[in-house]
């Protein structure tokens, strides 16, 4: 069966697409077939992201590893059974599609709380988190006092997880490998910084999820999507000599991959 990455906040602007699209590119450039979902009915920005890399490589005539995408497919309501819920089986026939031709699947999902966003986290064989470095993301993972430091209990999103390793569990499934990843890094602020690091740490204790390093905040990822390219694909694209910042997001791109740990995957790249 093809291992399931979901990368899942209840929070838009943490950078999920982003995130989606490099990791799913990277394994593709890794030799791997990687299909891709995405499940945000609304934006749909990691499905324009391939659209757009799609197009691109089609205008230049050229030939670069990359996702497969699947829309969800219509089904016909009349068509269910009682009691059956139409986005599972939209759901179901996209991964029914993909697993036959995948080795990965990436899943996209909205920043807020939906049906299909809960059953894909219940899919996932790794989850991926990114979190923007604030404490306003930090709540959707728990609530803190006002010091920032002691915590108070769970939030909203570490339930949802819960309940997706509960579901699991009762299927008997693999646990999850939950992965919060910080993104989206200033340069400023070390001491919102250290406080930050400080709480998942502590957070990460107690519910049962691994950190995992994310991307600075950089111009160069709001210039590549309307290309559809990644960090992997400058020198195929005609960018001989890298500047230190793009040097520096690839090597963040290659300690990301490498701290998913994802089966028998090397970030040779």
């Amino acid at each position: 069966m093809s291992h399931i990455i979901v990368v899942g906040n209840e929070k838009g602007g943490a950078g999920k697409s982003t995130v989606s699209m490099h990791v799913a590119s990277a394994l593709a450039r890794l030799g791997y077939r990687v299909g891709a979902l995405d499940l945000d009915m609304r934006q749909q920005s990691f499905a324009r992201y391939i659209e757009n890399r799609q197009k691109y490589l089609t205008g230049e005539g050229l030939t670069l590893p990359s996702p497969v995408l699947v829309n969800l497919p219509d089904v016909d309501n009349d068509a269910l059974k009682q009691g059956e819920n139409p986005y599972d089986q939209r759901l179901n026939r996209a991964l029914a599609t993909l697993e036959p031709e995948s080795d990965f699947i990436v899943i996209d999902c909205p920043g807020s709380h939906t049906r299909l966003s809960q059953v894909a986290h219940s899919l996932a064989d790794t989850l991926i988190t990114p979190l923007n470095d604030s404490f306003i993301d930090f709540d959707l993972l728990a609530r803190v006092d006002t010091d920032g430091k002691k915590i108070l209990g769970p939030s909203v999103y570490a339930e949802m997880v819960w309940s997706a390793r509960q579901m699991r569990a009762q299927a008997g499934l693999k646990p999850i490998d939950w992965v919060v990843m910080r993104n989206r890094l200033g340069a400023q602020n070390m001491f919102n910084k250290q406080k930050m690091e400080e709480a998942l740490d502590n957070l990460a204790k107690r519910i049962g999820f691994r950190t995992a390093p994310g991307f600075s905040e950089r111009v160069i990822f709001r210039e590549l999507f309307p290309r559809g390219l990644t960090l992997l694909d400058l020198r195929d694209v005609g960018v001989r000599s890298l500047n230190i910042s793009n040097v520096a997001a690839r090597q963040e791109l290659r300690d990301m991959v490498k701290a998913l740990k994802l089966p028998e995957v090397k970030a040779d790249f």
